[in-house]
């Protein structure tokens, strides 16, 4: 069981999933990317998009990670069209913080029986979106309120929430090429309130910036927009949290 897996290593280190987009790579690209992080030492791969161009070529994107590398992929789906019968895992999430009854739980209804069919491990998530200076096209396409960075006690009520519900993750995102990530005082707080694993992900572009969220609580920190852009900087960030 891939959760099972990831939380017997969150027993004694840090994770890094990396981010691979259809939407926005080539099938060539994602491969190039997926042995940088592969050699760096990444410990998932999170595949997903924000638009429905990602159904294209997302299987055969899989099918080429499954060639590079060993390590657990997880789908990261914009909706239940981004469900795919080659992955080994879906976060099967709901975003608590959406006005839009489709990302809290119409999606989910209708991409329930491709999980169950295609025998694809659910790992449930909930999901919080943040202010982070400019407004990326998933938080746009969710129509998400997004949760303030000085308000900590509004984002661990959110969290608290999603541990109730029985979910194996909280993921506090920024959005892909968020201005500035989720604030340390915002994670160090819900690390203190809630006791299921804290992603983290958007605007973590170097190692220092990796760095202070996993000392303010992350568990695991996701890169995204920095892969595309800078595989060395991708792989430093990667080495940093696996120290």
């Amino acid at each position: 069981m891939i959760f099972e897996e990831l939380a017997k290593k969150l027993e004694s280190q840090k994770l890094h999933f990396t981010l691979v987009d259809p939407d926005k790579q080539s099938i060539e690209k994602a491969a190039e990317l997926v042995k940088v992080a592969q050699e760096a030492g990444t410990d998932a791969f999170m595949v997903g998009g924000s638009s429905s161009t990602v159904i294209i070529q997302q299987d055969e994107v899989i099918k080429k990670i499954k060639e590079i590398s060993n390590k657990p992929i997880i789908l990261f789906p914009y909706s239940h069209a981004g469900i795919s019968k080659y992955a080994d895992a879906i976060f099967f999430m709901s975003l608590l913080n959406s006005r839009n009854l489709n990302y809290l739980i119409e999606e989910q209804l209708r991409g329930a029986p491709l999980v169950k069919a295609y025998n694809i491990e659910p790992i449930p998530m909930g999901y919080l979106m943040f202010e982070s200076g400019n407004l990326c096209t998933s938080q746009f396409v969710s129509d998400a309120k997004l949760l303030p960075n000085d308000k900590p006690e509004i984002a661990v009520a959110y969290a608290l929430t999603a541990q109730y519900f029985g979910m194996k993750f909280v993921y506090l995102e920024a959005g892909s090429g968020a201005k500035r990530p989720v604030s340390n005082e915002v994670i160090s707080a819900i690390k203190k309130s809630i006791n299921i694993p804290v992603i983290v992900g958007g605007g973590i572009r170097d190692k220092e910036t990796a760095r202070e969220k996993l000392e303010a609580g992350a568990d695991v920190i996701v890169t995204g927009t920095i892969n595309e852009g800078n595989k060395n900087k991708m792989a430093e960030i990667i080495r940093e949290i696996k120290k």
